[in-house]
């Protein structure tokens, strides 16, 4: 058992066992004894690589209740990625969780994949048994709803795919909005996209639902390219996995050294890192210290050819938009817009931080 552990078990003996009398003899007992309730969440991911590690990550991380895990299509289609979380639900030995499928499409879009970075079957071509776990009989966007309404202001959601299945609960219910604690997102980018030269992946495949979350008025921590492409996994990290010999770490060490060799040969080079994107939006909840956030306004972008799904990020209260379309006239002066900040944008990341709270999470005996 890691020292992590160790300290979590040893915390808890001490808040039972040593009671009254630690409490009235000293003056800190109180806040030794009372440890903070586990931040509840509902994680909604297409189950993919990334996405995968950070799914054993929040059911291993004690800091964290998570209530749900729901399925998307983003990364590859929800034929394969809702079995793929049912199987990381499953490896983490966490049937206790519930898990439902949604949306198989974006909201107005064709379905973009990206099964060049994760492989056919969403995990980089790594095999697993089908999963014994069965998807919970609501829809996705009816357990997030049941699950916010039944605790107001009470559960965040984390969103590390496509947003659609959100984007859908927000749009069914018209009150919902104000039940969600928070919603914190992997997607966008301060500074380019990887999917084309604006837009991140996330946001690409469904502007209009990321549109939908960050106009919600529901507070959005976004978690962009910009800080996840600078926490890389490499071999270090995986050979570290493959040693602790836990169904967990095993798991974990056959996809990513999978997927690492499947990008090296689809672009004809030998890949040695990969960045961990939904891990690090998780990790951000278990330890906020590893992110540096500033408030922006953001908008995404929807219509642009070739720029749909960029995040653009007003850091000054100064909103412009393009200006309209005028054949023939001048038009009305173009002002721009008094704005509030409607996002927390991650700047800045702590790697070391991140792998040191990470690994030991990954390597743990149950």
């Amino acid at each position: 058992m890691s020292s992590y552990f160790s300290d979590i078990s040893r915390r808890s003996f001490l808040g039972c066992s040593a009671g009254a009398l630690v409490a009235t003899s000293f003056p800190f007992a109180h806040s030794l004894a009372a440890a903070p309730a586990p931040r509840r969440i509902i994680l909604d991911c297409d189950t993919g690589v990334d996405d995968a590690i950070a799914i054993l990550l929040a059911l291993r991380s004690p800091e964290l209740k998570v209530e749900a895990v729901t399925a998307v299509s983003g990364n590859v289609p929800l034929a394969l990625t809702l079995p793929n979380t049912l199987r990381m639900v499953e490896i983490a030995g966490r049937s206790d969780v519930p898990v439902a499928g949604g949306a198989a499409l974006p909201l107005v879009r064709q379905l973009i994949t990206a099964s060049y970075v994760h492989g056919e079957n969403g995990l980089g071509g790594a095999e697993f048994p089908e999963p014994k776990l069965k998807p919970f009989g609501e829809t996705a966007v009816q357990l997030i709803g049941r699950i916010v309404r039944s605790n107001p202001g009470e559960i965040t959601i984390v969103g590390v795919g496509p947003l659609t299945n959100v984007a859908l609960a927000l749009k069914s219910d018209p009150l919902l909005a104000q039940q969600i604690k928070e919603i914190v997102v992997m997607g966008g980018s301060l500074t380019g996209g990887n999917i084309t030269p604006s837009a991140e992946f996330n946001f690409y495949v469904d502007p209009e639902a990321a549109r939908i979350v960050f106009d919600s008025g529901v507070p959005v921590t976004m978690v962009g390219l910009n800080v996840t492409q600078k926490v890389l996994l490499g071999e270090q990290q995986i050979s570290m996995l493959e040693s602790a010999k836990t169904p967990v770490s095993q798991a974990a060490a056959k996809i990513l050294r999978s997927t690492i060799e499947h990008i090296g040969k689809g672009r004809g080079i030998t890949a040695k890192t990969m960045a961990m994107h939904d891990p690090l939006t998780v990790a951000h909840l278990i330890d906020p210290t590893i992110l540096t956030l500033k408030d922006y306004y953001v908008q995404i972008e929807t219509s642009g050819e070739f720029s749909a799904g960029e995040s653009v990020a007003y850091e000054y209260p100064r909103a412009r938009a393009s200006a309209p379309m005028s054949v023939g006239s001048a038009g009305p002066e173009v002002r721009a817009a008094d704005v509030k900040p409607n996002a927390k944008v991650a700047v800045a990341v702590d790697p070391d931080k991140f792998f040191n709270l990470l690994m030991p999470r990954l390597t743990a005996a149950s």
